[in-house]
């Protein structure tokens, strides 16, 4: 478990994850979409007194912007060495529009944020604790990395990559004192959520998945897939036959709007 002298980075939405963690310093580095950008990019660097919480640094940054992220972690990292990264930023995608489909565009962004973002994240703090032979880094992906949903193709798919890469990078970094944890959260009540428009079984409140997710990471745990009905019912679709469970999903009323 982190000790009141740790330091914790976040990126993301900062409702999930920032109570929950009372360390000496907290950085939240929120998505720049939708958020107004400073007349000066390079004030975008100087991380932000939150006026709202005690112990708390934010900055507003474009988590597409490799140089940007890497050069405020690396700030917060000198001032307080990092020992949990979170990379929990993401949009997400499909904009289905009636059975439009995304748009390459829009696919593009949806895997340079959800995936890209995660890289940009994690490897400006990997050097700096891999030095010090300790650190804890948590990717969030989704239960959606489980299996393609048709409404929400690069969704799905940028979710995937994190899982996948996060189990790749598990082993690679252990013998170094780094725990890598991924996360798999069902649906929560974000304003991620909301662009979804039908069926959200089991969704959770932030508070919830919250306690989830650091009961997880203070347990070293691998994986934290959640809520576990919807896990389990995630994991069965990966083994019936593949006509019947695109039959299924032909048949759900979904339909994805923009995330503002």
């Amino acid at each position: 478990m982190l000790s009141r002298s740790a330091a914790v980075y976040c990126t993301g939405e900062e409702s999930l994850l920032h109570s929950h963690y009372r360390c000496k310093q907290r950085y939240w580095c929120r998505l720049g979409t939708g958020l107004r950008r400073p007349a000066n990019p390079s004030s975008a660097l100087r991380p932000r007194r939150c006026a709202a919480r005690r112990g708390g640094q934010q900055a507003c940054l474009d988590i597409t912007e490799a140089a940007a992220v890497a050069a405020w972690i690396d700030s917060a990292d000198r001032a307080s060495p990092l020992e949990l990264v979170i990379a929990n930023a993401g949009v997400q995608g499909g904009l289905w529009r009636d059975g439009a489909g995304e748009t390459l565009g829009e696919t593009h962004h949806v895997m340079d944020v959800n995936f890209g973002g995660v890289l940009n994240t994690i490897h400006p703090a990997l050097p700096s604790m891999r030095r010090r032979g300790r650190g804890q880094v948590a990717l969030i992906s989704s239960l959606a990395a489980l299996r393609g949903i048709p409404f929400s193709p690069g969704y799905c798919a940028s979710k995937a990559a994190v899982r996948i890469y996060g189990e790749a990078i598990r082993r690679w970094l252990a013998p170094e004192g780094i725990n890598v944890s991924v996360v798999l959260p069902g649906f929560v009540a974000t304003r991620l959520s909301q662009t979804v428009s039908g069926p959200k079984p089991l969704m959770l409140p932030p508070e919830r998945a919250a306690k989830i997710i650091r009961r997880g990471l203070a347990r070293g745990r691998r994986q934290i897939a959640f809520p576990y009905p919807l896990y389990l019912g995630t994991q069965l679709t990966r083994v019936l036959p593949p006509g019947l469970v695109d039959h299924i999903l032909r048949r759900l009323a979904v339909d994805i709007g923009p995330y503002a």
